[in-house]
Parts: structure tokens; sequence; C-alpha cells
């Protein structure tokens, strides 16, 4: 299968410096795979040769005179930046061009700017942003992460048909365990909204397991987990800072004494196991989900390694026809509801 993803190759904190290292990795890895590298040409030019490589079928070169700021007003970006790096990979995809874009510019900016080019799928009020978090079975997918702090109870029965389908053509899991984020399990808990999302999802052919604690995402309790942005941006940052934080202490014990550095060369294969489960960078790749095409959101400063798993996730996802599914479930679901 033959697939062109497009960089933004301009977008976050390190831009081509990572970007293209991270995209030559990947394209070493996928014999079908094509890149386009979206930004300004003599830059691009320049880091490629310094990589060793050159442009050819497989990689290359759209020029975008424009970059986006990573702190710069998504409306602002929308009206102003037309020939942006961003901009210009997102009307690949909308022209067919690309199966997917990468990008790890400025969240909101990219939202807005996706979700005006490219469009809501059928049945889909908003698009949200998911991605995957460690568990001790395995990892659980969570939603949203930020695209939309206040969320209907419609829409976050969306969020969970969205959810669900990623989960089971990327992941292969036959019937994803759909939870959604409450402060209780039982069934009086939480604010209105949630329960009212709680009966829209009981009644539906989704194989939901009900309510879901904090502490139940890293116990593999669901493999969807449901939520509004505002409630899975901090879940996700402080999941991401208690990472660090573990790092840092037992970078600090090991090396506290002479005992303590003998004792971490003894410990190191167990403690190079551990920080790759944990490491973040493994996970990076966030889906905008509910679009008419694959966007994926990488962290803002997100190394070669991080920015290579988010093209891994755009792949894959490509392979697996994500949107088209999740329009074909959703319908299915809303014809079962109207049939009752």
């Amino acid at each position: 299968m033959t697939l062109t993803v497009a960089l933004d190759a301009f977008g976050g904190d390190h831009g081509p410096a990572v970007v293209v290292p991270a995209a030559l990795r990947v394209l070493s890895e996928y014999d079908g795979l094509q890149v386009i590298l979206v930004g300004e040409r003599a830059t691009l030019e320049r880091t490629v040769r310094a990589q060793g490589a050159a442009d050819s079928e497989r990689l290359t070169i759209r020029h975008a005179s424009q970059t986006v700021a990573m702190d710069e007003l998504p409306s602002l970006a929308l009206r102003t930046k037309k020939d942006s790096s961003m901009r210009v990979a997102l009307n690949l995809v909308k022209e067919g061009v690309a199966d997917a874009c990468v990008s790890a510019g400025n969240t909101g900016a990219l939202m807005a700017t996706a979700r005006f080019v490219l469009r809501t799928l059928p049945g889909i009020d908003r698009p949200a942003i998911v991605s995957s978090l460690p568990t001790v079975c395995g990892h659980t997918r969570l939603l949203d992460l930020g695209a939309n702090v206040d969320s209907t109870p419609g829409q976050l029965f969306q969020f969970a048909v969205m959810g669900s389908v990623l989960t089971n053509a990327v992941d292969n899991v036959p019937h994803p365990r759909v939870g959604l984020l409450n402060i209780g399990e039982e069934e009086i808990k939480g604010n209105q909204r949630v329960r009212e999302a709680a009966r829209l999802l009981a009644g539906s052919e989704l194989n939901y397991v009900g309510f879901v604690e904090g502490d139940d995402i890293y116990r593999g309790t669901a493999d969807v987990i449901v939520c509004d942005g505002f409630v899975g941006n901090v879940a996700l940052k402080s999941s991401e800072g208690v990472a660090h934080m573990i790092s840092h202490y037992v970078k600090q014990e090991f090396t506290g004494s002479f005992y303590a550095r003998i004792a971490a060369l003894v410990a190191r294969p167990v403690l190079n196991r551990l920080r790759r489960k944990i490491d973040p960078r493994r996970y990076n790749g966030a889906s905008l989900v509910g679009l008419r095409g694959i966007v994926v959101k990488s962290h803002g400063g997100a190394d070669v390694l991080a920015f290579a798993n988010a093209i891994r996730e755009a792949i894959a996802e490509v392979q697996k026809n994500v949107p088209a599914r999740i329009s074909n479930l959703l319908e299915s679901v809303l014809t079962t509801k109207e049939a009752v």
C-alpha cells in the first residue's frame, strides 16, 4: 500500500531539526511511504542534505512562506496565515495529494484550521483530540484532550463512537470497552451532562462499561475513556508531570551516594524498561478525530523519537481508513436509535 503523509516541518519548538530526521527514520521503515515536507524550501533543502539525504520520489518539499507561532491566536492564524506550513499541509490532505497531516504546531491553530479546511464528518458536531496513555496492561485512549472545554451529552457520545472506532481499527481491539470519566462509579455521581451521556451510551451498541474514576485510567479498566476537553487536558498534563517526577526521583536516589550508584548499575536493565514504559515520547501523536481527513498532533517539544511515533500513528490511521469507519459506525448507531 502506497500512502503519503504531509509534515508541517516548521511547527513546534524545533521545526526541521526534528521533523526531517524523524521523517527519514520512518521512511526507512515503510517501503510504500511518501513524505512531503512543508515549509520554507531553502531551509528544508539544507536540513535534508545535512542528514545525508536528498529530494526523491519518496521525499519531496512543498514550499510555504509563513509559519504559525506557538503562541499565536488561532483566529489570527486562520485569517492571516493562508500560506503557513500548517495550512499548506492541511490543504494537501483536502486536495487528496496527501493521506494525512502531522504537525507539532500550535494546537488551537491546528484544530481551528483543520476544522475550516477539512470540515467535520457527517453527524459530528466537533472534532476531538485523542491520545494513548500507558496502563498496567497496555494502554488506553483518552478523549477529549482539550479541543472542547464544554461538551454536551451528545458530543460526549460522539467522542465515545470516535474513540471506539479508532481503538478497534488501530489497536485491533474487537469490542473496545468504553468508560465515562467521572468523580465516582455510582450512577448518582457527576454532573447532569455526564449522567445524560451515560444514559445515551448505555442505550447504544457500544461496549459501555460505566463510569470510571481517575485512577482507573492507569488500571486498564477501559480501552477508551471519554471526558470533556477541560478534564482530559488536566488528566494528560498530570500524567506527564507524574512521569517526569518519577524519573527525577529515581535518578536522584540512584546518584545520591557511591553505593547508590553501584545499585543503579545493577538495576539499570530494570530502570531502562520502566523508563520506556512510562516515557511520554512513546505515546506521542494525538489524533484530531471527527474530521474528513486524518490529522495527528505531535507534542510541541517532541524530539525525533516522539515525532516519528506521531508519523507512525498517522500511517496506522490511513491504513485502517479511520474517518470512513467513524462515519459508518455513527450512521449505524443513529439508525439503530431511530428504529427503536
